[in-house]
């Protein structure tokens, strides 16, 4: 309620934004959030970051909502886990600098694609131009995957192109180990997992990342996993 309608939202308030822009609503979720930690396995996942400031200011709140619990002599959540999703390109870039003050990376490839390509794909007269196997979105995936590894730190693919087994090989390749995806594929990509070789999947990526075109590199993709999968899509 009392929230103003915006001509673009998908570039608006939205997410972690509205958060912070209405803490009367969020520190109670919060303090729940950190009460359920204290009762259970809970990690906390916030979207819709794009820099290490807002990070600071996440784990803040948190902070200060723990404190008031524990002033009440209340369970604080003590050691739960807070990663970030990585869906907007300035979190991507930054990833090197993020992941040493989160415990985990969650990439949202569906925004991530369409921010990176600027594309709306509900929208028909661009929607072609949404491209999964886009080099900059493989760099970014690269570059996010490469900074979690480094910092120790874990790193999960979800969306549309974790599902996509298509995409398996090269995520494989570029160093994915948690995949998020829905039910009905997880028959199908345990299966094409078990049938490579980290050493498969690496070659499959570094070629990938050698082609310059985003439906070559997506045929590429769709030629190597049939080698493994006959069946694909």
């Amino acid at each position: 309620s009392g929230i103003a309608r915006e001509s673009n939202p998908f570039l608006g308030t939205r997410a972690i934004r509205l958060c912070f822009e209405r803490p009367e609503i969020f520190k109670p979720q919060l303090r729940a959030i950190l009460k359920a930690a204290s009762r259970g396995n809970v990690a906390l996942m916030v979207p819709m970051i794009s820099s290490l400031a807002e990070v600071r200011q996440i784990k803040e709140l948190v902070e200060e909502v723990r404190q008031d619990l524990r002033r009440n002599e209340e369970p604080a959540g003590e050691g739960m886990q807070l990663g970030i999703m990585i869906e907007i390109p300035s979190a991507a870039v930054v990833a090197d600098q993020l992941a040493p003050h989160v415990d985990f990376f969650s990439v949202g490839t569906n925004d991530l694609i369409a921010y990176s390509v600027a594309v709306d794909r509900a929208n028909e007269r661009v929607a072609p131009l949404y491209q999964p196997g886009h080099p900059a979105v493989l760099r970014l995936l690269k570059h996010v995957i490469d900074a979690g590894a480094k910092a120790g730190k874990s790193v999960s693919v979800c969306g549309e192109m974790s599902s996509d087994l298509n995409f398996t090989l090269i995520l494989l390749g570029l160093g994915l180990r948690n995949f998020s995806v829905v039910p009905p594929s997880i028959p199908d990509l345990k299966k094409l997992i078990r049938s490579v070789s980290i050493e498969q999947a690496k070659a499959v990526a570094e070629k990938a990342l050698t082609l310059d075109d985003g439906a070559q590199i997506t045929e590429y993709l769709r030629s190597e996993t049939r080698k493994y999968l006959p069946d694909a899509p």
